[in-house]
C-alpha cells in the first residue's frame, strides 16, 4: 500500500507534467540566472518546508528540471521507506530527495552521472527535512528514518547508501 500510494503520487505527477516535457523539446540549456534561481527556490524549501507560500516556488523547480535538458538527476526514493500515513510528509520527503539531488546537480556539475553521490545527496535531503518535521510534529517519527540519522551521524551513511543502491535503485524501482 505504502509504495502504491508513492507511485500514485509520483504517476499522478509525472502525468501532469507530460506537456512540460513535450515543451521541453524547444528550449535550451539553463541559464546562470536560472541555476541560481532555483538554488535560491531550494533553499527557502530547506529552511521552511512546510510553508504554504512556497508552493509557486516547489513547482517552479521541479517544472525548470523536468524541461532543462542540460541538467539530469536520477532519483531512488527506495533507498528511504517514506512515511505511511499522512500523505503530506510523503510528498514533502519526496521533494526534498528531489531538491537536494538538483541543487547537488547545479553545484557539482562534473558529478551528474555520478549515481551513488546523487542518491547520497538524496537521502541526506531527506533526512534533514525529516528533522524538521519530527521537530513541529514529534509523531511523525519513522524508525527508518531515526536509523538513518544514526547511520549519518556515526559516518556510515554513506556506506549503507553504497550497498543498498543497486538493488533499491535498479531501473523499474
Amino acid at each position: 500500500m505504502h509504495v502504491r500510494t508513492i507511485s500514485c503520487i509520483v504517476l499522478g505527477s509525472s502525468m501532469l507534467l507530460v506537456p512540460l516535457a513535450a515543451g521541453a523539446l524547444n528550449r535550451g540549456p539553463s541559464t546562470p540566472e536560472e541555476r541560481q534561481r532555483a538554488l535560491e527556490y531550494i533553499r527557502h524549501f530547506e529552511a521552511d518546508p512546510l510553508n504554504p507560500d512556497l508552493r509557486n516556488e516547489r513547482e517552479w523547480v521541479i517544472r525548470w528540471t523536468i524541461e532543462i535538458p542540460d541538467v539530469r538527476i536520477n532519483l531512488c526514493p527506495n533507498l528511504v521507506k517514506l512515511p505511511k500515513g499522512e500523505r503530506k510528509d510523503s510528498v514533502t520527503l519526496f521533494t526534498a530527495m528531489t531538491f537536494a539531488e538538483t541543487a547537488f546537480t547545479l553545484q557539482h556539475p562534473d558529478k551528474q552521472d555520478d549515481l551513488p553521490a546523487q542518491y547520497q545527496a538524496g537521502v541526506e535531503g531527506v533526512l534533514r527535512i525529516y528533522e524538521i518535521l519530527v521537530k513541529a510534529n514529534s509523531k511523525d517519527r519513522e524508525s527508518f528514518l531515526d536509523e538513518l540519522i544514526r547511520k549519518r551521524e556515526a559516518g556510515t551513511l554513506a556506506q549503507f547508501v553504497q550497498e543498498r543502491a543497486p538493488g533499491a535503485c535498479k531501473s523499474g524501482n
